[in-house]
């Protein structure tokens, strides 16, 4: 079955949150599920090695995750109105799958957490875009025709599904967030599924 890749970094746990909603969405697609996976943080002394694996939460990403993919959703917090440094120090890394065209035509989305409610959602969201667009990704967010989209007084913005996490950085997700989420999740798989994504 294809798989839709939710990739994210996640520090408090809010935007790891958000990405179970994402893939809840995914998976009410038939014939698409989700693959789960995080980046390991980054540290300033470069001879510091993060463990193999996480000790809880999803997998670090591989490289056949891209691979093998029918469509990636990348996700992280926002650290100054832009995405945080380990996704940005593993989408750097990505030359020889930009060169080999490894993500051309899949389609691609977008989430975000925050401390504040004005915290950047929108640009980080917008700024994570970009290296999408370089790799050659069919770039989708969420249409106001999702009815969440114009009541939430939380997060949810049409660039991708955001959420709110208080200043404490641990507040559950509001009902329209998880709505959002689910709703990008479904999106991209549904894109995946119309574009003949490979079983």
């Amino acid at each position: 079955m294809p798989d839709i890749l939710i990739l994210y970094y996640s520090r408090s746990g809010g935007t790891a949150q958000l990405a179970r909603h994402i893939a809840r969405g995914v998976d009410e697609v038939s014939g698409m599920q989700a693959r789960l996976r995080s980046v390991p943080p980054v540290s300033p002394i470069t001879r510091v090695a993060a463990p193999p694996e996480p000790e809880e939460g999803a997998p670090y990403v591989e490289r056949s995750d891209l691979a093998e993919c029918a469509g990636l959703i990348l996700g992280s917090p926002t650290r100054f109105g832009n995405m945080a440094a380990p996704l940005k120090h593993f989408i750097d890394g990505l030359g020889a799958e930009w060169a080999t065209g490894t993500l051309v035509g899949k389609p691609a989305a977008v989430f975000t957490s925050t401390a504040s409610m004005h915290g950047g959602q929108e640009s980080t969201l917008l700024s994570m875009l970009i290296p999408l667009l370089h790799h050659g990704m069919l770039i989708t967010g969420i249409p106001f025709t999702e009815g969440a989209l114009s009541t939430t007084t939380t997060g949810g913005t049409p660039y991708g599904a955001s959420h709110w996490a208080g200043h404490e950085g641990n507040a559950a997700s509001s009902e329209d967030e998880r709505t959002l989420a689910r709703a990008l999740g479904r999106r991209v798989a549904m894109i995946a599924a119309k574009l003949g994504a490979p079983a």
